[in-house]
């Protein structure tokens, strides 16, 4: 089992703050009267009732609840994954920095994938990490993190975590469940893997068996920021062992979700039909931007999330067409890292299926210029 820096270990730190809706749990009854909180309770909010009505005006007064419950509750029901098994923070990018918070030290080793979903490494570093990184594993009809060669770096570097996004970002691969465990085998015993899976909705077997598990020694990071299109409220939810989940919140910011965040949530995992509907279209955009692109002869990549990948020849004509299209005002992602200069990513919304949309990118690929 992978250990916690010795400052975390044992009891405490404790959260001075638990807030108003945590006690009442712990007390079996409600509190009516909040007369020592210090948050701005009798403020009239007669402005921000008048931009966006009295309803949202009511989940601005307090804290929101540093345990999340409606929101795992919901998760729990939805998905069968175990209520004390989620931790819910402000996004998975949060969640990538409370996860390197809680178990590893300045100094220590971290590996990844070299061109990977950047915020790792810019949290990693941030947090006086040594990172390794290795390259990806190209070939036809594949761009992939190289899982050997990650096993065999943090052994060689005797690394605190791994951090592997699966579903990819941006190359969009899957690893196969039976290749995420066996990952984890070959990982030091003292090594987390940080499985970023903020795509895992758009796999086609999203609802198996395997993505409710809580994997020993392993930290699974989840968002409803894409499938749940709640980007801009900022939650995501980690899965782990209950022992890594209570070291996680010795170090959270108490509450990083707030209430209306809460709020706006619940109400949308509470009309799952409407997710699963989003979920279906995002599917079917991808598989017909994949053709579209395929017909024109491109190096569509394969893929498991809400966009689709595409190799160019060379990263100067990548680079050219990034910003030609940017100049006409229509953005569309090229990884910053050089190793992955050559590949550029459209996602799968409707707007991109619209004629003449990718033009300057549809020329590019059958080479009219």
């Amino acid at each position: 089992m992978p250990t916690f820096p010795k400052h975390l270990q044992g009891d405490g730190p404790h959260n001075p703050f638990p807030g108003v809706r945590v006690l009442e749990r712990r007390l079996g009854r409600e509190i009516p009267h909040q007369l020592g909180s210090n948050e701005g309770l009798d403020m009239p909010h007669r402005a921000l009732r008048e931009h966006f009505g009295d309803a949202m005006a009511e989940h601005v007064y307090s804290y929101g609840d540093a345990e999340a419950l409606g929101i795992r509750q919901r998760l729990a029901s939805r998905h069968g994954i175990a209520l004390d098994a989620m931790l819910v923070d402000a996004g998975a990018d949060s969640l990538i920095a409370l996860a390197l918070r809680a178990t590893v030290m300045p100094g220590e080793c971290v590996v990844a994938t070299t061109g990977t979903y950047p915020t790792f490494g810019y949290f990693a570093r941030g947090q006086a990490c040594r990172l390794e990184e290795v390259p990806y594993d190209e070939g036809p009809g594949r761009l992939a993190p190289d899982l050997e060669a990650l096993a065999r770096t943090a052994r060689d570097h005797q690394a605190r975590l791994v951090y592997l996004a699966n579903p990819d970002n941006p190359s969009g691969h899957l690893h196969s469940d039976d290749a995420i465990l066996s990952l984890r085998a070959a990982l030091p015993d003292d090594c987390w893997l940080l499985l970023d899976e903020a795509y895992y909705d758009f796999r086609e077997d999203a609802d198996g068996e395997f993505g409710r598990r809580v994997l020993h020694g392993v930290i699974r990071l989840r968002t409803l920021s894409k499938a749940h299109g709640l980007a801009g409220l900022r939650v995501g939810y980690a899965i782990a062992e209950a022992e890594t989940l209570a070291v996680m919140m010795k170090v959270r910011i108490h509450y990083a979700v707030s209430t209306l965040t809460q709020a706006a949530a619940e109400v949308v995992l509470d009309a799952p039909d409407e997710t699963d509907a989003h979920v279906r279209a995002v599917r079917e955009r991808r598989a017909r931007l994949s053709e579209h692109f395929r017909a024109l002869g491109a190096d569509v990549l394969p893929s498991a999330t809400n966009f689709v990948g595409l190799r160019l020849p060379d990263a100067e004509l990548a680079g050219r067409v990034h910003r030609e299209m940017l100049e006409a005002g229509k953005l569309i992602a090229r990884p910053a890292d050089p190793a992955l200069g050559h590949v550029l990513r459209v996602t799968a919304v409707e707007n991109a299926l619209a004629p003449g949309q990718l033009a300057i990118l549809d020329a590019a690929i059958s080479g009219q210029r």
